[in-house]
This record gives structure tokens, sequence and C-alpha cells, in this order.
């Protein structure tokens, strides 16, 4: 699949910020079955200083300076993203997960890829057993890996709905959990809890996903979304595999990757420091256009 996306942030300031800091994560990644054939990143007002680098983990990213005054900023990221991935294997025959939390606890590699990144608790994935206890019941003995983080995702997507009003990008899992209503970056950050809580490497994801309208509708300019799944270390000769909790799906051509980390803290589109008094308006329009 080849696909053209834009992503465009604004926001609007009820009062002039004179000066802005920002590091941007939103440029796509060229591995993992993806090439990007070509992306540009157009911030206004124009920055003074541009720097842009690849983290650790081998996302793009970049840092923009505005120094002028400003009550307006737009971030537009354009990008044409060919995605190829290799079919996912079969998760029955995958190895068992004991066996692939013992590996992952043995690696000696401290490389970006490496599983040990993604073992342990982090900043916004901390360890809450009752989402270990939740997740243990689709993990019973010697049951194959991915057949198990499989079964688990489907009971994420039917146990838990989809509010976008119930969280925020503050509210922490273990509130996510209890209330079982949160978005995409909450089911990502409770499946993640689960499988680390059962010693196997699970990550963090940030990129797009191809959405289809309804059957007779036309497809709403900017209406497509930003989107977050999970990453699952299933052993030395399968890697990482891709699971979409939020839509019970293993991760193929309809995923586009922007980055890679242990949770979102590690790949946030845009962070940043301003200064200024008053408040702020966001928005976010996104399109992600199949083109071949």
């Amino acid at each position: 699949m080849i696909y053209d996306v834009r992503h465009v942030t604004t926001y609007g300031y009820s009062r002039p910020v004179p000066f802005a800091r920002c590091l941007l994560r939103l440029l796509p990644r060229g591995d993992g079955g993806q090439s990007v054939q070509k992306s540009e990143l157009v911030v206004t007002p124009r920055p003074v200083e541009r720097i842009d680098n690849i983290c650790f983990f081998g996302n793009r990213m970049t840092t923009i300076t505005i120094a002028k005054p400003h009550r307006d900023l737009k971030v537009e990221m354009r990008a044409r993203v060919t995605v190829n991935r290799p079919a996912p294997p079969f998760p029955g025959l995958t190895r068992h997960w004991e066996e692939v939390a013992a590996l992952a606890l043995a690696s000696g590699s401290l490389a970006p890829d490496s599983p040990v990144h993604h073992l342990f608790p982090s900043r916004l994935v901390p360890q809450v057993e009752p989402v270990v206890a939740y997740a243990r019941e689709s993990f019973p003995p010697r049951r194959p890996v991915l057949e198990a983080a499989s079964e688990l995702m489907r009971r994420i997507r039917s146990d838990f709905t989809y509010d976008p009003d119930a969280t925020e990008v503050s509210t922490p899992l273990a509130e996510a959990f209890a209330n079982r209503h949160g978005v995409c970056q909450d089911f990502a950050h409770i499946m993640i809890a689960g499988l680390r809580g059962l010693g196997l490497p699970a990550a963090y994801v940030s990129g797009y996903i191809r959405t289809i309208p309804p059957e007779g509708q036309k497809r709403l300019e900017g209406a497509d979304a930003s989107h977050a799944w999970v990453m699952l270390w299933c052993g030395p000769e399968t890697g990482w595999v891709g699971l979409d909790p939020t839509n019970d799906i293993i991760v193929a051509d309809d995923h586009i990757v922007t980055a890679f980390g242990r949770d979102y803290a590690d790949v946030s589109p845009l962070d940043g420091v301003l200064v200024g008094p008053g408040s702020q308006k966001i928005g976010i329009a996104v399109d992600v256009i199949p083109i071949g």
C-alpha cells in the first residue's frame, strides 16, 4: 500500500506568545516494512532554529525554536509512505510465552531493538497488579505467546469502551483500567502493562491507521486520526509483532508507524515549552489517503 499522509496541528493562544521551543515526532519511520518516499514538515510562524535528528529508538525528531510573538502556531506534516510488511506468523506456532520471557530476560543486547528496553515499568506504564491479573487469564502455562497475546487483545477490545471524553493524556493507567473507558493510548498502555507484568517485552507505537468510511459515504477530509498500538517481542525468530487492541487486529499494511518507545512519553507527536500568559485552543486534522 502507498499512502499520502497529512497531519495538521494548530494552536490558538488568547494572548501573544513571545517564545516557544517544541520537539516534534511527526515524520514517519523508514523501517519495519515501511519506506518513506518523501516527507516534509512546515511550521508557521517560521522557526529561527530547526534541528533534525534521530533518537535512541530510531524515531525522527525535529526541534524548533520560535522567537517572535505569535497568537497562532501551525505545524503541518506531509508524507508519502509505502507499507509492505511480511505476513504475521501463525499465532499457534510461536514459542510458548514462558520461553519468550526467559529469552528476553537473558538477552545480552542493548541495541535499540533489543527486548530488554521494554521489559520493565516505565514513566506512564507502571506495574498495576489488577492489570497483570487481568492479562494472566489469557496466559495459561505453555501457551504460544502470540496466541495468548491475541486473546488478550480481543478481550480488551470487548471489555473496554472507546470514549474520547473519558480520559486525558495525564489520566493514570490504573484509573483508565478501573473505569474500562478510554482511547487507543489507554488501551495500548493497559495491554503493555499486562504483558510486562508477565515478563514479556512490549513497546508502545504511535502512528496512523487507514480508515474506511461507511458504505455509501464520502471520506471526510481531516477526519482520520493519530493512532497507538502495541509491539510484542515474540522471540528471536519472529521478532516484534504489532497488535492493535483498539481494533482487535494484528498490524499489517493498514498501519503507518511514526515512532516506537516504552510508552507515550517517548513518542508524543508534539512536546514543548512556551512562554506567555493566557489559554490555548488546539485543533488536529489528519488524512490518510491510499493512492495505490
